[in-house]
């Protein structure tokens, strides 16, 4: 089956604030099966326009993707975001 991930292309706003995200949102996406694969560093943009941060988070399939965004405790949470950053946010299943 395949894994699931949510990606996040961000431009923080407010810095102070996205640091309580950041530290708000790491354990209840851990802890819904989720793993960091890429968080921020440095990157490239050969073509197009994006973001300035980039996140990749894995989960064991789509569907736990899925339910961890929607979860009530995250999307609580995911307020600072929305209040401190430009994101898009994509859930996404993986190849298999």
């Amino acid at each position: 089956m395949p894994k699931g991930y949510i990606i996040g292309h961000i431009t923080v706003t407010d810095p102070e604030a996205y640091k309580d995200y950041i530290r708000l949102d790491t354990p209840i996406l851990e802890r819904l099966g989720g793993r960091f694969v890429v968080r921020g560093g440095p990157s490239d943009v050969p073509e197009g326009e994006s973001h300035d941060r980039h996140v990749v988070i894995e989960f064991p399939t789509y569907a736990a993707a899925r339910a961890a965004y929607h979860d009530p405790e995250y999307q609580k949470v995911a307020e600072i975001r929305r209040r401190s950053a430009d994101s898009v946010i994509i859930v996404v299943e993986g190849a298999e």
